[in-house]
C-alpha cells in the first residue's frame, strides 16, 4: 500500500519537476541539507537521469547553522554532481544592509527573505523549487504547488490563481517568480519511508544521540556558541533528535530512542505532535509562517 501510494507521491513530483524545466529558464533547488531538500534533489537527480538535473542548488547561509547539516550539504554537492550558490547571512548584516537582531532569544530567521529576494533580483531568478509540505504547517496547507510571487517577491494568498491538479497559469510578468513545491502532497511519514526505500543518507541530526541541551520555550534547543544561556537555564545531556532542521538557535529537538530509520518510521506511526511544534519561530504567532512567507520567506 504504502509503495503503491509513494510511487503515485513520486510521479507527481516527477511531473512538476519536468513542468518546471519546460517553463522556466533559471531555477534553483532551495537546499539546506535537511531530509526535504534531500529528497527533492534526489528525485531531480532520478528523473533527469543520465542527464544532470537543470537546476542549481540554493542555500541562504544565515551563519547559525548544525555544523552536521553544513557537513552533509557538501558532501550530499559533491555526491550527486550538483552546482551550489550560497545567499550569505552574514555578508549582508556585515554589509549594513540588513540588521542582526537582538534581544536574549534573536535569531536570523526572519532577516533570511531579504537576502533571499536579493539574490532572486541579481540572479534573475524566475522559478525556485521547494521541499515545503501541506502537513508541515496550516499556510502551507493553503499554498499554491506552483505559487506565483509579485515582483516584490511576496506571496499574496487572497491572489493565488486556480490549481487544477498539477496544472496551473505559469505567466508572470518582468521581476515576477514562482515558488514550486513538488513536495506539497507528501507527508513526513512519506517522506522516511522513501528515504528508507531508496537508501538515502541524512544527516545524524535527524537520529537519536546524546546531546547537551538546554529547555527554551518547552524545547530542547542544542547548546552552541550561537545562545546565550539564560540564569534559569541548565545545560544537560539528554536523548536527542530533531524531526526538522533550521537555524541551531531556533529548531527544538525532542527526547527520543530512535536511532534508525525503521525506528523513526515506527516513533511518527505513534506520534501526535507535529514536526514544526518545536520550532521557536513558528511559535511566536499563530500566524508566524504566513506573515514570513507574505514578506517573501520560502
Amino acid at each position: 500500500m504504502h509503495c503503491d501510494h509513494l510511487d503515485y507521491l513520486i510521479d507527481e513530483a516527477a511531473e512538476i519537476l519536468f513542468t518546471t524545466a519546460r517553463y522556466f529558464k533559471n531555477t534553483f533547488i532551495l537546499f539546506s541539507g535537511g531530509k526535504d531538500s534531500i529528497v527533492l534533489s534526489h528525485i531531480a537527480s532520478r528523473v533527469f537521469y543520465p542527464s544532470k538535473p537543470p537546476f542549481k542548488l540554493l542555500h541562504v547561509d544565515t551563519g547559525h547553522n548544525f555544523v552536521e547539516a553544513i557537513e552533509f550539504r557538501d558532501y550530499f554537492v559533491k555526491k550527486y554532481e550538483y552546482s551550489l550558490c550560497i545567499a550569505d547571512v552574514q555578508s549582508a548584516i556585515d554589509s549594513g544592509w540588513v540588521q542582526e537582531p537582538e534581544g536574549p532569544d534573536k535569531n536570523r530567521n526572519r532577516i533570511q527573505s531579504a537576502v533571499l529576494l536579493d539574490f532572486i533580483r541579481k540572479n534573475e531568478v524566475d522559478a525556485l523549487l521547494g521541499g515545503g509540505r501541506r502537513d508541515e504547517d496550516r499556510a502551507r496547507a493553503k499554498e499554491r504547488i506552483f505559487s506565483h510571487r509579485d515582483i516584490s517577491g511576496c506571496w499574496v494568498p487572497e491572489n493565488q490563481r486556480p490549481e487544477l491538479g498539477t496544472l496551473a497559469l505559469l505567466d508572470r510578468g518582468p521581476g515576477e517568480h514562482y515558488r514550486i513545491f513538488p513536495l506539497s502532497n507528501w507527508t513526513e511519514l512519506d517522506i522516511w519511508i522513501y528515504i528508507r526505500r531508496e537508501g538515502i543518507e541524512v544527516p545524524s541530526l535527524y537520529f537519536s544521540r546524546p546531546r547537551e541541551v538546554v529547555l527554551r520555550h518547552g524545547a530542547w534547543v542544542q547548546v552552541s556558541p550561537f545562545i546565550t544561556i539564560k540564569p534559569n537555564e541548565k545545560p544537560e545531556v539528554r536523548n536527542i533528535r530533531f524531526r526538522t532542521l533550521g537555524d541551531i538557535t531556533i529548531t527544538g529537538g525532542i527526547e527520543s530512542n530512535a536511532e534508525t530509520i525503521d525506528q523513526i518510521i515506527e516513533e511518527l506511526l505513534q506520534t501526535r505532535s507535529g514536526e514544526r511544534g518545536h520550532r521557536h519561530d513558528d511559535r511566536q504567532a499563530l500566524y508566524s509562517m504566513e506573515v514570513r512567507k507574505r514578506e517573501g520567506y520560502f
